[in-house]
């Protein structure tokens, strides 16, 4: 019997959706009967997601959005992919798609930067007085990056405005672009650039994951891969020169392994090999790894004094 083969959509569309909450409660119903698993967030602005499921399962889900008048427009990027990308279907309500909370909102529908295709971003970039500035969480940049990009030193998408002010004069009088994974950030955050008076603002239209396919570009002048939030963790963009930007926590080797320190007080991401992984108890310091509380020592089982042993062998080789 031939397996099934998956895929994984990932999709975003800015429109008034009345009643979000009843919304909410619909799709979740129509995607758990169709089979398919994911992540998807609704909100009166409009809906954002990304779901795994087999090629008839997708192919029924873009159907089903598409004769749907409010999402007749919508794109859908398609990763073929060998099995579910999530463990279970969620479908949320959300105050706003993208989590900005300013004052005054930004509503993509009315304002937002320039859309680049990949081949004008690409051509763009390599042009004087540009600045490109990452609109993704600095674990992301970590992993992978547009060449020259700058890395704003944020935790999460609502801190971006505050980094912008802090640091105005880096983009005064400057062509500012900016990319994020799908595009769904980028169209806030470039509305919020024009509104705070920088003119010269575009945005890679269909985000990171579209540069990558894009039959010209072919990801090129991007390193590393793409973190995206679902299991696969990244995905693959420069299909020219590929490069690996992240390093391992504890040797400073190439890695592009991603793993949480295993202390839930903790949970620092950082880059580690499996060797690492077992040999420093997946944790990212002495004292996470005789914390109380360690998933990995839990997992394993390890007893007490096999944990003194790990301790030592990682003591004397550091």
């Amino acid at each position: 019997m031939e397996e099934q083969q998956f895929r994984v959509l990932l999709y975003y569309q800015y429109v008034t959706i009345n009643n979000p909450e009843e919304y909410t409660k619909e799709h979740l119903k129509f995607c758990t009967n169709l089979g398919l698993k994911g992540r998807i967030l609704v909100a009166e602005e409009g809906i954002n997601g990304t779901v795994s499921g087999t090629i008839e399962q997708t192919n029924k889900y873009m159907s089903y959005m598409k004769e749907d008048p409010r999402f007749k427009d919508m794109v859908f990027k398609i990763d073929e992919a060998d099995q579910h990308a999530f463990q279970k279907m969620h479908v949320r309500y959300r105050p706003e798609l993208v989590t900005l909370r300013l004052e005054d909102d930004v509503n993509p529908l009315e304002v937002t930067g320039d859309y680049y295709s990949p081949k004008e971003f690409y051509d763009a970039m390599q042009q004087e007085d540009t600045v490109i500035i990452d609109a993704r969480n600095d674990y992301e940049f970590d992993l992978g990056h547009f060449r020259h990009a700058i890395k704003p030193e944020i935790k999460s998408f609502k801190e971006l405005p505050q980094w912008i002010q802090k640091n105005r004069e880096m983009l005064e009088g400057k062509k500012i672009l900016t990319y994020c994974t799908g595009g769904v950030r980028c169209e806030k955050f470039s509305g919020w650039l024009r509104n705070e008076g920088f003119e010269d603002v575009a945005q890679l239209h269909g985000g990171i994951v579209t540069y990558g396919k894009d039959p010209e570009v072919q990801g090129e002048l991007w390193d590393g891969q793409c973190y995206v939030f679902d299991e696969r963790i990244s995905v693959p963009i420069n299909r020219v020169n590929a490069t690996v930007v992240s390093k391992d926590y504890f040797t400073d080797e190439p890695c592009e392994r991603y793993i949480n320190c295993a202390n839930p007080e903790c949970d620092k991401r950082m880059f580690c090999s499996e060797e690492n992984e077992h040999k420093y108890l997946r944790s990212c310091s002495h004292e996470c790894r005789v914390h109380p509380r360690n998933k990995y020592v839990a997992e394993y089982g390890l007893t007490e004094e096999q944990v003194k042993e790990r301790l030592l062998v990682v003591n004397t080789t550091k």
